[in-house]
């Protein structure tokens, strides 16, 4: 029998090393150096702890933290940290879950008599750093679920308890650090010890389990980070992002508002947003247009058959509001959660032939989902918000390059709007859980290899994501970093053969036999309203010049200017400048603040000389003065700049 194993690099390279070598012997074979800095590993696409034994031959993939993985087991160990702290100085309190997330962790925790604020987080944090300097190692252990359901009902734990009692007998596992232990599935870093700093961040309310019908849980969110420099650039971060929060600027900038008598996650768009917002849809209409789609409207409600057909009522159903019931018996409508059910009705309203094919329907189309009240975030989360949808109903034969083509048609959006950072990922489907999905197997694994030899021939940078596959087919979604290195899922395209299957649509072929058309959906922006959130973040609400709302603002710095600042004002509208007139009786300074705080563009000082004069006193948003030039040098200086913004985009 072999003592020694063959483990395989991602570079491809083999390690030959004894039976039972460990991740971090794996890695101190490596250097010194990345034994240092490695956090957690996968085997054979396995989470293991760097301790665990390897015993086969298998692929190894070591994980620091500059990786997703390492930073999830860096995260998740520290969730275990505050739990083991929340414990010591609140006796008695019960944990329930606490899991990493993409910006650091949280822990759920029943507080029973207990009362913790944002005051007490300092003391928290202080506790989790002297129990990190033990050095601990983390240590997962297998237990019987007879054991594991003794220890928490012992405790008094009806949390944990339940949730063991949704887990199969052999598939139990704790995690043991100092005198801790924890139910846990595993996926640490080697020790406390490489937890150097710790901020909790906030605390809010969570439902068990995400109901409302449960009790309320406190959460406390935190991050934590190897070194003390990396958390204290976090925090500059954060405080960037509180100033770019686009609810804040939403509000400062007159773009959208809340109504509470309107409802919870319905934004109101105000006449800036609106506008803000028209043009969006505008520019994507127009290179639609030129793409050869063509525009289509649906209903806001569709009878309730129509989503038990698609799959969505089933899928969607727990998060759609309630049915709507009229007054005939037994009908139904719903609030439409999709727009894909209703254009593939549009396409059966027509017999086609595959010379008509591909056909591309395109809408700005409403759908509605009853999120949970506390998931609601401004206009990232939303109840009713508006998709730049679109469904192509193409030929096996013209998949690839149909599909090629949107991908063109998403990365000229990105570019348009300075979105240059960006990775792609193949989201399939999860295998274990056919639960999830709708349609046949052989249907799903055409569609995934569909999309990857399209990434493929685009030279696409992508990375495969089991699970995250929609439940009628896999997709390729586009992940852009924003200005502060955020990443964000924008844009999606979508291989569909179940929802033709469901619907019975056809095309009648060369061969005068009746064929299944391929269906692609697609939404570059994804939603209108989570789109316009993450531009104003991006952008800190300096959007690009053809796209701001307000291009110019003429400031008069007496009444007795605004005849003068009125004919400056139609002398730009008729050359499309978007021009206001601020006419107030306020001091010319507090305009200009005013206006800078608006992030209008430009600005323009009209007094005695420019009107006499017939010229304008120019200073551009940020504090630049451009000094005094004629209405034609100035038009033609935004025209300049506008243009240059579209060629841009429109040459990439």
């Amino acid at each position: 029998m072999s003592t020694t194993i063959d483990i395989r690099l991602p570079d491809g390279a083999i390690k030959q090393m004894p039976k039972g070598a460990t991740p971090f012997d794996v890695a101190q074979s490596i250097s010194e150096g990345l034994a240092r800095a490695v956090l957690s590993a996968s085997y054979n696409g396995t989470v293991v702890e760097t301790k665990t034994p390897l015993t086969e031959n298998g692929d190894l993939v070591l994980y620091t933290f500059s990786n997703a993985e390492g930073k999830k087991a860096f995260w998740h160990s520290s969730a275990h940290l505050l739990a083991q702290a929340l414990e010591q100085l609140y006796p008695g309190i019960k944990l329930t879950i606490g899991p990493a997330i993409d910006s650091g962790f949280y822990y759920d925790v029943d507080i029973t008599s207990h009362g913790i604020s944002e005051k007490d987080l300092p003391a928290i944090e202080k506790r989790m750093l002297e129990l990190a300097r033990g050095k601990h190692e983390f240590t997962i252990r297998s237990a019987t679920k007879s054991e594991a359901l003794s220890f928490y009902k012992g405790a008094g734990n009806e949390y944990k308890t339940e949730l063991i009692e949704g887990l199969e007998d052999g598939t139990i596992t704790f995690c043991d650090h100092d005198d801790f232990t924890d139910l846990c599935r595993g996926g640490h870093v080697p020790n406390t010890g490489v937890i150097k700093a710790v901020k909790l961040t906030n605390i809010a309310g969570a439902y068990w389990r995400g109901d409302e019908q449960n009790k309320q849980l406190t959460r406390i969110y935190g991050v934590s980070f190897p070194k003390q420099k990396l958390l204290t650039e976090h925090l500059a971060l954060l405080e960037e992002a509180k100033k770019r929060d686009h609810r804040k600027l939403g509000a400062e900038l007159g773009l959208f508002a809340f109504s509470q008598k309107v409802g919870q996650g319905l934004p109101l768009w105000l006449p800036k947003g609106a506008a803000l917002r028209e043009r969006l849809e505008q520019f994507l209409r127009k290179a639609q247009a030129k793409a050869g789609y063509e525009q289509v409207v649906t209903p806001h409600i569709g009878q309730k058959e129509l989503y038990v057909t698609s799959g969505h009522y089933e899928k969607y159903g727990a998060d759609s509001f309630q049915p709507i019931h009229t007054p005939a018996a037994g009908e139904e409508f719903l609030l439409k959660p999709m727009n894909c059910p209703h254009h593939c009705e549009i396409y059966n309203a027509s017999p086609w032939s595959y010379r008509d094919l591909p056909i591309r329907l395109a809408e700005f189309g409403t759908v509605y989902r009853y999120e949970q009240s506390g998931e609601l975030h401004g206009l990232t989360r939303v109840r009713g918000f508006t998709q730049d949808d679109a469904h192509i109903f193409c030929t096996p034969e013209q998949l690839n390059d149909e599909f090629m083509a949107v991908i063109d048609l998403v990365l000229y959006v990105f570019n348009a709007l300075g979105f240059k950072d960006f990775k792609t990922q193949v989201s399939i489907r999860d295998p274990k859980k056919p639960e999830k999905y709708i349609g046949e197997t052989t249907l799903w694994e055409k569609a995934e290899q569909a999309i990857i030899a399209a990434a493929e021939e685009k030279g696409l940078d992508y990375v495969i994501e089991e699970g995250e596959a929609a439940f009628y087919g896999p997709k390729l979604d586009f992940m852009v970093k924003d200005a502060l290195g955020r990443s964000w899922q924008l844009g999606t395209i979508q291989v569909d053969y179940t929802l033709p299957e469901r619907f019975d649509l056809s095309y009648k072929g060369s061969d005068n036999e009746m064929h299944r058309p391929v269906m692609i959906h697609r939404a570059p922006f994804g939603s209108m309203e989570r789109f316009v959130a993450i531009l104003i973040e991006h952008t800190g609400g300096n959007f690009p010049l053809w796209l701001t709302p307000t291009q110019v603002q003429l400031l008069c710095v007496s009444e007795k200017h605004e005849k003068y600042a009125k004919k400056v004002s139609e002398f730009l509208e008729n050359d499309e400048i978007r021009a206001l007139v601020d006419d107030r009786n306020e001091t010319i300074g507090k305009k200009i603040r005013e206006a800078e705080m608006s992030k209008v563009p430009f600005m323009v000082i009209i007094g005695e000389q420019e009107a006499t004069q017939n010229t304008v006193s120019v200073r551009q948003h940020g504090g630049n003065v451009l000094g005094t030039m004629s209405l034609e040098d100035f038009a033609k200086l935004i025209r300049n700049q506008v243009a240059d913004d579209i060629k841009s985009f429109s040459t990439n």
